[in-house]
């Protein structure tokens, strides 16, 4: 059996023991009943993935994987494809604002190579996994072989290890054109439905980026409920990467926030493979990305942040990855009424 399969017959329901224990404690602690919105629900959530009705976040982990795509030949992004690894650079370098908001929010932040179209120098802050070179231009061909999706996919699994809390985040130029296709065939909106700007581009290049995908759509019919099939005819190898980081963290009960447009087409792979992966994850924020608010939709995640970021690199989950943390502090740290001799509802 593979590593996938493994690891998808291992993801289980959440503990409906450990929500009800916590809930039962937030009705107890001194505040009105529900006063604390979301957060209430955000903490009863994560006692049910961990099954600790007083769950702790100690250790929080964002993964920002690199790689590209060969769909940018088709001028699909406003920048050219040596970004990627330039951005790779600048991560290791701790410039980039992913670095900044890490640092800020106490987050170990993990860079790794899943596909770079060149070779990125040995770095100690860098993870190799580079499946291939980049992947093809899937308007003309696939984007990479099955094997190499489940190679990117595999890959992903193997990087989830001793953490609370887990962040997805990503870099790759042109890889929101690849997202796009991905969220119109899962969630069967239209390319034009679901297709933005990404880096910025005109408004000339974004009616050729929907007619690309829309060419490659009917080319290759990639199946929609076969994430696969999808990675291996319109991904990313990124894409993928993250796609396994949510299904490996799954398997091991951790919480996962993802952040923007590309973490939430990965969502997408991510559940065709394993439809129990949706209760495991956390949307940071909702993407100016048109496509982002329909792939959310379709996965039943409601957005922790609405703040229009576009940038990518993980910076939306950084924010949120402490929202989270706060929700179980208040859960577990707070005083019950009878804890602090205080009279409760009358």
């Amino acid at each position: 059996m593979s590593t996938l399969n493994r690891t998808i017959e291992i993801i289980g329901p959440l503990d409906e023991v450990a929500m009800k224990e916590a809930a039962r404690r937030q009705d107890s602690l001194t505040k009105p009943p529900g006063s604390l919105g979301r957060l209430e629900e955000i903490a009863i959530r994560i006692a049910g993935i961990t099954r600790r009705d007083r769950p702790q976040l100690l250790r929080k982990t964002l993964f920002t994987l690199a790689a590209d795509h060969g769909i940018a030949a088709e001028g699909v992004s406003a920048y050219q494809q040596a970004v990627t690894r330039e951005m790779v650079r600048n991560f290791l370098r701790k410039g980039a604002a992913i670095n900044v908001l890490a640092r800020h929010a106490s987050i170990d932040l993990v860079v790794a190579d899943f596909g770079v179209a060149s070779d990125v120098a040995p770095d100690p802050g860098l993870l190799s996994l580079k499946v291939n070179f980049g992947t093809k231009n899937f308007h003309r061909e696939p984007a990479m072989s099955r094997d190499e999706a489940l190679c990117a996919v595999e890959r992903g699994i193997g990087l989830v290890q001793d953490a609370d809390l887990v962040g997805t985040g990503e870099m790759g130029i042109a890889n929101t054109t690849s997202a796009s296709a991905i969220t119109s065939v899962v969630t069967g909106k239209s390319p034009a439905e679901v297709t933005g700007r990404g880096t910025g581009i005109d408004e000339i290049a974004l009616h050729k980026k929907v007619r690309v995908i829309e060419e490659s759509i009917a080319r290759h019919r990639p199946k929609a409920a076969d994430g696969l099939d999808l990675l291996s005819k319109i991904g990313g190898f990124e894409i993928g990467g993250m796609a396994g980081i949510m299904l490996g963290a799954a398997a091991r009960r951790i919480p996962v926030v993802l952040d923007g447009f590309i973490s939430g087409a990965a969502a997408l792979i991510a559940a065709t493979l394993a439809p129990r992966v949706k209760d495991y994850l956390f949307a940071a924020h909702r993407s100016q990305e048109k496509g982002h608010a329909v792939s959310l939709s379709w996965l039943g995640l409601k957005p922790i942040l609405d703040l229009d970021l576009r940038l990518g690199e993980g910076t939306g989950a950084a924010l949120a990855m402490p929202i989270i943390e706060a929700a179980c502090k208040v859960l577990c740290e707070m005083a019950t009424f009878e804890e602090a001799g205080v009279s409760g509802k009358s």
